[in-house]
């Protein structure tokens, strides 16, 4: 079967993957549609480390095609978004609530595929870039069937990291001012998040002057070119800033546009060992960092309420598609993603 492989030199659409078929408490999905997120890209690049070779993707939804014993949750040819989150179900982190915290899903991965007899590991426990994959029963979200694939794919990744960091991590109130920096695939949804929530403002900051469109069909109110013009639009600062960037000087820029009591939640995928700087006296007026993994999600609850605000016109999932590639057409697709020109590339099968 084909699918997108990185060997930790260069990364290349191969024909010839397997893998294997699912386990107890395991489910096979034939995947029909898979967003490139520049964390696949940040893969290839070095900035997150990962061992190879591995088959790519996580934000990606298909059909069920086989399920392990045990599975009763869904069933072949229901339709489903994959979650990057393999929690266990039984920790103390996932017996509170938090399925994100599981140490059991963390740092762990698994060889599901294999090539010429060669085992090949698996990205995020997901590796939504082949034309099946194999993944815990858990992080099968069952969807309804009028959702195209294309735009449930983007359920898994961009949608519950950005709405979720708005709704869950933040808890973005009515009324909230919020400054959103990076009007990407994150960014567009942490915009809408806060449009959900009932933020009274919504500054979408980017350097590319033409997303301003993008980001007010999403919720934004305001647009700026630069960190340094928000102040106009907020002079007393805003109660939440997301950075959706991944650059440590953003991260301090954030910080530097709290109000008092406000709060930077930190999206963006800086290098491993990057590290910031901030005046730490500013935080003395109640200010917190907040870091935030997967939207502070609980995919089996969240993905379902995104997919009833999509049918409620509520949430935006099509205008996330940008561009659609076969998945032999990678290439393209990474150059485009990288050029930051597309909210979303989706590579079809």
């Amino acid at each position: 079967m084909r699918g997108v492989l990185f060997d930790g030199k260069r990364v290349e659409v191969v024909d010839d993957l397997e893998v294997r078929g699912p386990g107890p408490g395991e489910v096979q999905v034939a995947v029909a549609a898979a967003g490139l997120c520049h964390s696949d890209l940040s893969v290839i690049d070095g900035t997150i480390p990962f061992p190879s070779p591995v088959v790519l993707g996580h934000e990606g939804a298909g059909v069920v095609s086989a399920v392990g014993a045990g599975v009763a949750h869904v069933a072949p040819g229901d339709h489903v978004a994959l979650s990057t989150i393999a929690n266990c179900g039984t920790c103390g982190e996932c017996g509170r609530g938090r399925p994100t915290m599981c140490r059991a899903a963390i740092g762990r991965p698994e060889q599901p595929f294999s090539r010429g007899g060669r085992p090949v590991y698996q990205f995020a426990a997901n590796s939504a870039f082949a034309e099946r994959t194999v993944v815990k029963a858990v992080q099968a979200v069952r969807i309804p069937e009028d959702i195209p694939l294309t735009s449930a794919a983007l359920i898994g990744c961009a949608v519950v990291t950005g709405v979720g960091a708005a709704l869950n991590r933040a808890r973005v109130g009515r009324g909230d001012s919020v400054v959103v920096i990076g009007a990407g695939g994150i960014g567009l949804n942490v915009v809408q998040g806060a449009r959900i929530a009932g933020a009274s403002m919504v500054v979408a900051v980017d350097t590319d002057a033409g997303k301003e469109g993008v980001a007010r069909r999403f919720g934004a109110t305001d647009f700026c070119s630069s960190t340094g013009a928000v102040r106009e639009v907020l002079p007393g600062g805003a109660d939440h800033v997301f950075e959706c960037v991944g650059r440590v000087s953003l991260a301090r820029e954030a910080i530097e546009l709290l109000d008092r009591h406000g709060q930077a939640i930190l999206l963006g995928m800086p290098a491993a060992a990057a590290e910031a700087s901030f005046v730490v006296s500013s935080l003395f007026l109640d200010k917190s960092i907040l870091g935030c993994r997967y939207g502070s999600a609980r995919p089996q609850r969240d993905f379902a309420l995104y997919a009833s605000l999509y049918r409620e016109g509520r949430l935006l999932l099509d205008e996330l598609v940008t561009s659609t590639y076969g998945v032999e057409d990678f290439a393209k697709a990474a150059e485009d993603a990288g050029a930051g020109g597309v909210a979303r590339a989706i590579l079809t099968f």
